[in-house]
């Protein structure tokens, strides 16, 4: 099949939110996260999207890379990027440390919960994007909606959570962690009108396209499936219909051409 829509899972967090509204029902719930997801038997693929929804913090936490994943048994570490879609007024997001200190004194930090006072807390609003390589120390702040693309892989080391009773993992954080500031400059790339490429790599590419019709986009350079993210709008695929809350999996670039209506969707490929 050219475009397959993925199925949406919750999973209830104690970090999410009741009213994840308006394009999802909590089912009366704490939901942190929405995962698109393939049918179940399908082969795994190379990339996870998820909207997260936040009442309180995240853990502070950091990923390994693939070496990392793969030492401890997983497929593949995770790389990921985060597009805010919605944002209260005092709402942060914690990346990186204000300045580099030294394994001992991160560990000290975790244990006692003075690593707070060491992480750069950054204010944010609808429509920032941050792309979150591994071992980059972060933290979601609390009063986020956000889209979340990511390399597929279920794999968190937490180094503090706020006294919640969930396990650390300092050892496996330590040997990942990067222990200085976060230095990405997270630029929009315009690649034609209305488009802008948010991540190039290295392990996806992510584009935000406002578009007027989807079946005549620019040549992207992509290839292999196309994970495709409508924010607003709506039209058709293939036989169906697409529209904001979902997510498609499409089989090829060429794929897009089949899509009519308008709007904005982020655009998403695995590079490798």
């Amino acid at each position: 099949m050219p475009a397959t829509r993925l199925i949406p899972r919750r999973v209830a967090k104690p970090w999410g939110r009741d009213d994840i509204g308006p394009l999802f029902d909590a089912g009366g719930e704490r939901i942190g996260e929405i995962w698109f997801e393939l049918p179940a038997g399908s082969p795994e693929p190379a990339l996870l999207v998820k909207y997260l929804f936040t009442s309180e913090a995240l853990s502070v936490q950091v990923h390994p890379d693939d070496a990392q994943a793969r030492a401890a048994g997983a497929r593949q570490g995770k790389e990921e990027a985060w597009v805010i879609l919605d944002a209260e007024d005092d709402a942060v997001i914690g990346l990186g440390l204000e300045q580099r200190v030294s394994p001992d004194r991160l560990r000290a930090a975790a244990l006692d919960g003075s690593i707070e006072d060491l992480i750069d807390w950054k204010a944010i609003a609808p429509g920032d994007h941050f792309h979150v390589t591994p071992g980059t120390i972060h933290a979601i702040g609390g009063g986020l909606t956000l889209i979340e693309v990511q390399q597929y892989a279920d794999i968190t080391y937490r180094l503090y959570d706020y006294g919640r009773p969930r396990d650390l993992h300092l050892d496996e954080a330590m040997a990942c962690a990067e222990a200085g500031p976060y230095l990405t400059a997270n630029l929009r790339t315009p690649i034609a009108v209305g488009i802008d490429r948010l991540v190039d790599g290295p392990k996806f590419v992510l584009i935000d396209a406002h578009s007027e019709d989807f079946g005549a986009l620019p040549q992207l350079g992509a290839h292999g499936p196309i994970w495709f993210i409508p924010i607003d709008g709506g039209g058709t695929v293939g036989a169906g219909r697409w529209q904001p809350g979902e997510c498609w999996l499409l089989d090829d670039i060429a794929d897009l051409a089949t899509l009519g209506g308008a709007g904005r969707a982020l655009i998403a490929w695995a590079t490798r």
